[in-house]
């Protein structure tokens, strides 16, 4: 028969699990914001060298010529607004990390508990059977 495992034991597993899935959220958010930021860095890289006054910007499936420098805005703007969430997912990943971390740490210590009871217990039957 399989032995169940204290309630704060379970406690502990799901909220690793629950902290696991968040710290996978932020991550793959992190990942999908350093891409786009590094796409729109690529752009305006590429608009320095570009020396016509107006470009074309896709709107909703067309092409619309724009002046550059509104674009060149546009996208600093969009780059600043992600540099900041970009700060404040990384810090959120940091700190899953080191609940995280922590909740491991008392998972294991709490299974080296178990399983030293769980050997003592044995210890205490073998005595007792054989004595």
């Amino acid at each position: 028969m399989a032995q169940r495992l204290p309630p704060e034991v379970e406690n502990k597993l799901v909220e690793a699990q629950r902290l696991q899935e968040q710290l996978n959220r932020v991550v793959q958010e992190r990942v999908a914001l350093e891409s786009e930021k590094s796409e729109i860095e690529r752009v305006l890289k590429y608009l320095e060298e570009v020396e016509e006054k107006e470009v074309y910007k896709s709107v909703g499936g067309i092409l619309v010529k724009v002046p550059k420098e509104k674009v060149v805005k546009e996208l600093k703007d969009r780059l600043e607004i992600l540099e900041i969430r970009l700060e404040k997912l990384k810090r959120q990943e940091s700190e899953l990390r080191k609940r995280l971390d922590q909740v491991l740490r008392e998972l294991r210590e709490a299974q080296a508990r178990l399983q030293t009871g769980a050997t003592s217990v044995k210890a205490e039957l073998g005595k007792k059977g054989g004595g």
